[in-house]
Formats: structure tokens, C-alpha cells, sequence
């Protein structure tokens, strides 16, 4: 039995003496092998430009194509080269590479992480809901039943087809008492609604619309736009000229507004990121980025990529925002419950 024992020990002995050469053989490996220190520095020079693109986006011009604009469109979206980064990497077995893909890793995190929690919370006395409905919607009455059977107290119609109104007045007159169609854009409300007019985007044509909208927890001012679109152009880039001198007309607007708590519904052809959006989104709350739950894109609405669609809060604060089901149009419905 002492022999054995002997024996046993001499062996755990002689693993624990080879153990710490057996280490230094391998990092000695390591140090020899260049190789995988050499390869991959296109995917680390990748990796580098990517955040980049991420931490100085305010900083791109947009003098060129709009091109600072169309990267803050999708940025979210740049997140998806790590992951295509970093398979290339481990097939090309570079340490350095994959050293590198940190750096764009923690910088989306640290941008967007925040929005990968649900924010949203119980409460709240007001619900609101906004949608591009399409002007060659096929089914407006299936549409405004979504609206409708979503609660909201107040819906924001955007693109309204003169010859469709009708069919959005019948199918949404049983929930709401009072409405209000202004060139293409329409208010609907369960609440008294007065100071109905509309708001000037320099357009041309009446495509936004403000109301004092009388609820039980007070006066809120309720503003509805829908700015004009944008395009990508191969000999022009993002053209998103007029669209962000109507951004600067509606922010002037509701800055002037005597009202201390406003909400804005719409769609704005272009996501909280965009600065040309600041007039607007500088003295505003997103419910999304408040209280929602992940991004809320809402375009286009068979694969949505960006969230043109917004809820903005002034003064009143966000607690819960969400996607409505998919309905004939381009574009998802968005709604956001808020306590005044």
C-alpha cells in the first residue's frame, strides 16, 4: 500500500514539474508563430474604419451627397460588420483582427445598448398612435380598424388620398367624436380638439397640422407632420434638401408653441440620429428611446430597417411605445402611451 502510494504521488509530482514547461513551450509557440499576429490586418483596418463611422457620425459631412445624413439613417445597421468581421477572422485565424473587433463591439454598445432593454413601464393617462397609411392603400378600412382597436385616445393619419377619407371618417367615427382633415395629413381624437390649423413646413401644399387636444388630465398641444421624402440618387447621394428645411420650419413651430406640453406625431422621413432632424429633435423626447422596447423601426413594413415613423414629447413624460401590427400600407403604425 506504501508503494502505491509512492508511486501515485510521484506521478502528480511529475505533471506538476512538466506543467510549467508545457506553458512556456506554448507561449514560446505563440511568439514564434507571426503568423496569426500578421494576417488579418485589412479586417483589423476594417474593424477601425467601422468604429470610426460610429463614433465621429456627427462629424461626417454632409456637403457631399448628404452622406453624414444617409450614415445616421442606418447606423444601427453598422453593428452587423462585427459579427461578419469576426467569422472572417477566426477563418483566417488573425488574432489581430479579432484584438481589433472590440473596439467597434463596446462603441455599439455603448450607442445602442441602451435600447436592447425594455424601457417601457405601466401607467400613463394618454395614448396616442400615428401611421403612414399609403396613399395606394387597398384596404383604408382594415387600416383605421387596426387604429382604432389599438386604444390610442388620439391617431395621427399621414398620406391621406382625398378619395380614401371617407372610408378612414366611417370606420374610425364610432371611436372618436372629433376629427379633423387638413390637406393630406388627418387628426382623430376621443377628446375635444379646438385651435385646429395648419402649420406651415414650406412646401407648398398642407402636409402638417397642429390642435389643442382638451384631455382629462389637461391641455396638450398635438402636432402632426409628415416632411417631405428623401431619396438615395447615384448622382446626387441622400437628397434630402427640402426635407430638412421643413424639419427647421416645424421645430420653429413648436418652439413658438404657448402650450408647455406638446406631443408630435408623424412621419418625419428620418430617424432621432439624423442631425438635420436637431430643430426638432433637440428639444424633444423620443418614446422610443424612452420608454420603448428595442428599435421600433417602422420602414419598410415587410422588413423594417429605420423608425421614420416618431412620437415626440415635450413637457409630458413617456411611458410606453411600441409597433402595431402590419397593416396596407409601407409603413408600420407606431403608438405610445404618456402621462401628462
Amino acid at each position: 500500500m506504501t508503494q502505491a502510494y509512492m508511486t501515485d504521488t510521484g506521478t502528480g509530482g511529475s505533471d506538476g514539474e512538466h506543467s510549467g514547461p508545457r506553458i512556456r513551450r506554448l507561449l514560446d509557440r505563440l511568439r514564434r508563430s507571426r503568423g496569426i499576429w500578421r494576417r488579418g490586418i485589412v479586417l483589423a483596418a476594417c474593424a477601425v474604419l467601422l468604429t470610426l463611422l460610429m463614433v465621429f457620425h456627427a462629424q461626417i459631412p454632409n456637403s457631399i451627397g448628404n452622406l453624414g445624413s444617409l450614415n445616421e439613417t442606418f447606423l444601427p445597421w453598422l453593428g452587423l460588420g462585427v459579427p461578419v468581421l469576426l467569422v472572417i477572422g477566426v477563418v483566417r485565424r488573425s488574432a489581430t483582427a479579432l484584438v481589433a473587433l472590440l473596439l467597434p463591439a463596446l462603441v455599439w454598445l455603448n450607442i445602442f445598448g441602451g435600447l436592447l432593454t425594455d424601457k417601457s413601464h405601466s401607467g400613463g393617462n394618454l395614448t396616442v398612435a400615428t401611421h403612414n397609411v399609403n396613399a395606394d392603400n387597398r384596404d383604408p378600412g382594415g387600416t383605421a380598424r387596426v387604429l382604432a382597436e389599438s386604444g390610442a385616445d388620439v391617431v395621427a393619419l399621414e398620406e391621406l388620398k382625398a378619395s380614401a377619407v371617407p372610408s378612414y371618417e366611417a370606420a374610425l367615427s364610432g371611436t372618436y367624436k372629433y376629427h379633423s382633415v387638413l390637406g393630406t395629413v388627418g387628426l382623430w381624437s376621443k377628446y375635444p380638439m379646438t385651435d385646429t390649423r395648419s402649420v406651415d413646413i414650406k412646401m407648398g401644399w398642407i402636409r402638417a397640422m397642429r390642435s389643442t387636444v382638451t384631455t382629462p388630465a389637461g391641455k396638450v398641444g398635438v402636432y402632426l407632420g409628415h416632411l417631405p421624402s428623401v431619396r438615395v440618387k447615384l448622382n446626387a447621394g441622400f437628397t434630402a434638401g427640402q426635407r430638412d428645411a421643413s424639419a427647421d420650419a416645424l421645430g420653429e413651430a413648436i418652439a413658438r408653441d404657448p402650450l408647455g406640453k406638446i406631443v408630435l406625431l408623424g412621419d418625419l422621413n428620418g430617424t432621432m440620429n439624423d442631425r438635420s432632424l436637431n430643430a426638432v429633435t433637440s428639444q424633444m423626447r423620443s418614446t422610443q428611446g424612452a420608454a420603448g422596447d428595442g428599435f421600433g423601426f417602422s420602414w419598410p413594413a415587410s422588413f423594417p430597417m429605420a423608425r421614420i415613423d416618431q412620437i415626440m414629447v415635450k413637457g409630458i413624460d413617456p411611458v410606453s411605445s411600441w409597433t402595431l401590427p402590419e397593416t396596407g400600407s409601407d409603413h408600420l403604425p407606431i403608438a405610445a402611451r404618456v402621462q401628462i
